[in-house]
């Protein structure tokens, strides 16, 4: 499969801190890539090298399959940390004073300001803006240049629900109408979930896991959980007998099969295991993420 980012064993490391270790990302076309982990776990350092922004101290970067970095970064727009933004000028004047460095035309600046829902601000100052709206206006001046790919550094951060479902109805709007790519960290886990394809899990600099949203439903919804005396020997036995079982750390986990639970306790009995746990897991999301990069 083809990636319009990859990356291969990328590294940072500073004297006392490896801030990203031999990190493997996979970002499809067309994804909204939920980068998701603790404050420090990694996901700016790795965004910031991504954007040239630093410089890896080992590993590859790849973008729309090359490693000519230069051409391929001009297709990336990005907003990392909070919007530089003019306090004195207007949305459209913060964007024709951006559009000097990346392009951008009347027409589109117009553009971008309907989709970013800054349209009708008139003369207002941007210094009057709320956070949600400086935030979208950053969004704005990422968009100049009309890039393939957005990466978003906590965009919903700090933000009231009202300012968080614009900023979200906003990144829909140019995944879903303007086919862009969207890279976007957070620990608002809820909030992230109403838009994400796919999760990248990074913890302590290590991309812990990557899943897709769909697999991820199926893996928190209800389920079976299961302990024995040899896990394994479990495994094999309700595998052989066309259960859909995981292993998980330290218990199987049997998806879909509540009204079974009698003939899964009599088939691990008859085996000559001991069985110490077979119970409903209702695992949600936030415990999932919490149990791949702990407290």
């Amino acid at each position: 499969m083809e990636y319009v980012i990859e990356t291969k064993n990328l590294m940072k490391k500073y004297p006392n801190k490896i801030a990203v270790n031999n990190v493997n990302m996979h970002v499809k076309k067309g994804d909204i890539y939920g980068f998701i982990g603790k404050n420090g776990a990694g996901k700016t350092s790795t965004m910031k090298l991504i954007l040239g922004l630093s410089n890896p101290t080992s590993g590859e970067i790849i973008i729309n399959n090359s490693r000519y970095l230069i051409k391929e970064r001009k297709k990336i727009g990005s907003l990392i940390e909070a919007p530089g933004l003019f306090k004195n000028k207007t949305a459209f004047e913060n964007l024709k004073q951006f559009s000097l460095v990346s392009g951008g035309t009347d027409k589109e600046i117009k553009e971008i300001l309907e989709i970013v829902g800054l349209s009708k601000t008139g003369n207002r100052k941007a210094g009057n803006f709320s956070l949600g709206m400086r935030q979208r206006l950053g969004i704005g001046i990422a968009l100049l240049g009309n890039p393939e790919i957005l990466i978003l550094d906590e965009p919903i951060n700090g933000l009231d629900p009202e300012g968080i479902k614009d900023v979200r109805d906003t990144l829909i709007k140019l995944n879903k109408k303007r086919g862009v790519t969207l890279i976007i960290s957070s620990h608002l886990l809820d909030e992230l979930a109403k838009i994400t394809t796919t999760y990248g899990i990074i913890n302590d600099g290590v991309l812990v896991e990557e899943i897709t949203s769909s697999e991820l439903l199926k893996r928190i919804s209800k389920s079976l959980k299961i302990k024995t005396s040899d896990n394994n020997k479990a495994f094999e036995l309700l595998k052989s007998n066309n259960f859909d079982v995981i292993k998980e750390q330290d218990y199987l986990s049997l998806k879909n099969n509540m009204d079974k639970s009698n003939l899964i306790a009599k088939l691990i009995v008859n085996s000559n295991l001991e069985l110490f746990e077979l119970s409903i897991d209702n695992q949600n999301f936030e415990k999932y993420f919490i149990e791949r990069i702990g407290r």
